[in-house]
C-alpha cells in the first residue's frame, strides 16, 4: 500500500480519532509527526537491530519521570513512520488500525499504561 503525504496524514487523523477518549485526552500536549522512516540514530538509540524498523516512537519524559521543578525541555513527540506501516498493510482500513495501535502504544509509554490494560482496551 502506498499513499501520498496528504492521504497518509488524513489516515493518521482518522486513526487518532478512534482512540478511546481516556487515552486520546492525553494527546493534547503531544505533537504527532509523520516521517517517511526512522533515522539510523533513532534505530540505534532504541536498540533496533539492522534490518528491522520501528512503526512509531515516543520521545519525551514519561509522566513517572517528570518533576514539577524541572519541566521537560522539549515537547513530547510521537513519530509515526509512514513507509514501514504502508509496507505491512494491504488496505486503508488495515493501515488506519495499525496507525491507531502504534499511537496507543506510544502514548502508553508516556502514561505508564501496562500491557494488560492495553489488552483490555483491545490494543494488546
Amino acid at each position: 500500500m502506498k499513499l501520498n503525504q496528504k492521504q497518509f496524514d488524513r489516515a493518521v487523523r482518522r486513526a487518532v480519532g478512534r482512540i478511546p477518549k481516556e487515552i486520546r485526552n492525553h494527546l493534547e500536549n503531544v505533537v504527532i509527526t509523520v516521517r517517511r522512516r526512522p533515522s539510523r540514530q533513532m534505530l540505534d538509540e532504541m536498540g533496533v537491530p539492522r534490518g528491522e524498523t520501528l512503526l512509531g516512537l515516543y520521545q519525551g519524559d514519561s509522566l513517572r519521570d517528570r518533576s514539577f521543578f524541572s519541566p521537560p525541555p522539549f515537547p513530547d513527540t510521537i513519530f509515526i513512520f509512514q513507509e514501514p506501516l504502508e509496507e505491512m498493510c494491504d488496505t486503508l482500513e488495515e493501515l488506519e488500525r495499525e496507525i491507531e495501535i502504534t499511537v496507543v502504544h506510544e502514548v502508553a509509554h508516556f502514561l505508564g499504561i501496562e500491557e494488560d490494560r492495553l489488552e483490555e482496551l483491545g490494543y494488546g
